[in-house]
């Protein structure tokens, strides 16, 4: 354990990640332990920290976040330095669950994804709790009113967006670590890596949920990792007229939207799971005018590459909703049908055809 003048973050080993980064980085696969002071209410969550000085470390904590709102909201408002712990190589299933956008507490979250509870320690010098087994814990407070440049960093996008600007302080008291300690670092760039996966299938796992809550009669939800989760790919029975776009509003107005600005949505038949099914209904469903919405003055992050240098000064944004549903007024008569072994042929055709595949010698 090193205090006081010996917690030195000049000790660890913070590598430069990118050639261009704005400094070295200790934590880019990691989370952050953070705590509401009225409801007690526990935050996870992976907040890039860049190191400062031996005792200083700086990063971009935004509003929008769950440890935005509780800072902005409630620390910074009272002047109030913020207790937090940052748990540096913590078992995968931790990591993945502070990423992750959960109802619950995400230690909770953890347990329930292990089939068992993760047991936690209290920190040395706040009432923060930590995972036991994590590698190395690095303790202090979130300082209200005090800014420091940080960035540029290269992230999930596959670019170094971000500009160098004035983010939040990180003062750190005490850091503990087990003996020959691992600690873990996030390579982001071009996809697709650990980042793009994870949050792609949470992301996705989340909209899925509060579509089903609203009762849209959804066949699935995808986010491709290949557009490093930023587009949103929504399969729907097109029940009624407007059906896409109430979709994407209550998409584009949910607290995860900042992270993403592109929802497609095709029908039940179309596997969205299948890039090349989804291009397919993308350009040749989606009317060029009618089927593209735009959403001006949206929620966005620094990250996003297509926002200009205001924009991403102001985590500003914009959407797009493809609807690549055919309109229900439209006569059965006149519904193009695809042409496609499953739709052009009788169900017996099929069969037989499949059935004597091997024997055709084109092999399973």
């Amino acid at each position: 354990m090193l205090t006081g003048d010996d917690a030195n973050l000049l000790h660890l080993p913070g590598p430069m990640v990118h050639d261009g980064d704005g400094g070295r980085y200790l934590a880019t696969w990691h989370f952050v332990v953070s705590k509401d002071p009225d409801t007690q209410a526990i935050n996870w969550g992976m907040y890039r920290m860049m190191v400062f000085d031996e005792k200083t470390m700086v990063g971009p904590v935004l509003p929008f976040s769950d440890m935005g709102k509780m800072f902005y909201g409630k620390y910074v408002p009272r002047n109030e330095p913020m207790p937090f712990a940052a748990v540096l190589s913590a078992d995968p299933i931790s990591s993945l669950a502070a990423c992750a956008p959960s109802p619950i507490p995400e230690d909770q979250l953890a347990g329930m994804l292990r089939g068992e509870p993760v047991e936690l320690v209290k920190c040395e010098t706040c009432d923060l709790y930590v995972p036991a087994h994590s590698e190395i814990i690095i303790e202090g407070e979130v300082i209200p009113n005090v800014m420091i440049e940080e960035a540029p960093f290269g992230e999930y996008t596959g670019y170094r967006t971000s500009p160098r600007e004035k983010r939040t302080v990180y003062r750190v008291k005490t850091i503990t670590y087990r003996n020959d300690p691992i600690m873990m670092v996030s390579n982001m760039g071009v996809p697709t890596d650990e980042g793009q996966l994870l949050r792609s299938f949470s992301l996705g796992l989340e909209m899925h949920k509060l579509l089903e809550s609203q009762g849209i009669p959804i066949t699935g939800v995808y986010m491709l990792p290949e557009s490093t989760h930023h587009l949103v790919v929504v399969g729907v029975k097109p029940a009624y007229t407007g059906i896409a776009s109430q979709i994407a509003n209550l998409i584009f107005g949910s607290k995860l939207s900042p992270w993403f600005h592109m929802v497609v949505v095709v029908d039940e038949k179309t596997d969205i799971y299948s890039k090349d099914e989804v291009i397919h209904a993308l350009s040749t469903k989606c009317h060029p005018v009618r089927g593209i919405h735009k959403y001006d003055n949206q929620v966005g992050t620094p990250l996003n590459p297509y926002a200009s240098p205001a924009e991403r000064r102001m985590s500003q944004g914009a959407k797009v909703l493809f609807d690549c549903l055919f309109p229900l007024d439209w006569p059965a008569s006149d519904l193009p049908l695809k042409v496609a072994f499953s739709t052009n042929y009788p169900q017996h055709i099929q069969e037989k055809v499949l059935s004597n595949w091997e024997n055709y010698g084109y092999g399973q």
